[in-house]
C-alpha cells in the first residue's frame, strides 16, 4: 500500500448548529433544531419566525431549500462555514450578492472557534445599476463590426472593438508603409489611432520617428 493520504472529511452540518443557536439566543430568540422541514427555527415574542438552513458548502440545493422556506417566513438565513483565503472571500462575496438578490440572509461560522458573522439580513433587494459599465457595454456593442464572436467562447480569444481597430490600422500601414499618426486616424476613421499604436498592446507597431509609425514583424504577420 502507498502513502496516499485519506481526504479529510468535511465537517457535519451539525457543527454549525451550536454557534448559530448561540448567535440567535444572544438576540433574545428561543431556538430549536429540526423543526418541520427547517434545520433551525428561532422564535422571539411576536416577531416573524426565523429559519436558518445549515450547509457545509454553499450550493444550489441550499438555495432551493432556503427559497422553499420563504413560503413560511420572510426571515430566512443560510449558514455556511467561513473559509480562509482570498479566493474563499471572493466566492463568499459573490454568494452574499446572490443572497441579497434573493432576499435571503447569510451567516458564516468559523468552525475552529465558533465565531459567527451575519453578512446580510433578509430584505427586498434591487441591484444598483452601474451607469459607467452600461455605457461601456453599449459603446463596445456599437463599435464592434459584425458579430465576430460566438457566444460562450473563451474570453482569451475574443475579437474586441479595440482589436478590430488595431487590425484596420495594421492593414493601412501594411499597404502604405510608415505613416504619420494623424494620417492613419483620418484614413481609418479611428480617432484614437495614435494611442493604439503608441500603446502597442499586441506588439504590432513601432515608432519610426516623432508621430510616424510602422509595423513590426508581428504586425506584418497579423496584417497578411
Amino acid at each position: 500500500m502507498g502513502d496516499h493520504q485519506i481526504p479529510e472529511k468535511p465537517p457535519p452540518e451539525t457543527a454549525l448548529y451550536a454557534p448559530v443557536k448561540a448567535l440567535l439566543q444572544s438576540q433574545g430568540y428561543e431556538v430549536k433544531g429540526e423543526v418541520g422541514p427547517a434545520d433551525v427555527v428561532a422564535i422571539r415574542a411576536d416577531d416573524p419566525p426565523v429559519i436558518v438552513e445549515l450547509k457545509t458548502t454553499f450550493s444550489l440545493s441550499l438555495i432551493h431549500q432556503a427559497i422553499a422556506r420563504q413560503t413560511i417566513t420572510d426571515a430566512v438565513y443560510v449558514a455556511i462555514p467561513r473559509k480562509p483565503g482570498r479566493a474563499a472571500w471572493a466566492t463568499l462575496r459573490n454568494n452574499r450578492t446572490l443572497c441579497r438578490r434573493l432576499g435571503l440572509g447569510l451567516i458564516t461560522v468559523r468552525l475552529d472557534d465558533g465565531h459567527t458573522e451575519i453578512l446580510c439580513d433578509p430584505a427586498p433587494y434591487r441591484p444598483r445599476q452601474n451607469a459607467r459599465r452600461k455605457t461601456r457595454l453599449l459603446r463596445e456593442f456599437a463599435r464592434l463590426e459584425g458579430d465576430p464572436n460566438e457566444g460562450g467562447s473563451t474570453r482569451r480569444h475574443l475579437v474586441t472593438a479595440y482589436r478590430q481597430d488595431a487590425m484596420k490600422i495594421a492593414a493601412h500601414l501594411a499597404q502604405n508603409g510608415p505613416t504619420r499618426a494623424s494620417n492613419v486616424a483620418a484614413a481609418t476613421t479611428i480617432p484614437n489611432a495614435r494611442a493604439i499604436m503608441a500603446d502597442n498592446h499586441y506588439g504590432w507597431f513601432t515608432k519610426v520617428e516623432r508621430g510616424i509609425y510602422t509595423l513590426t514583424e508581428e504586425g506584418k504577420a497579423a496584417a497578411s
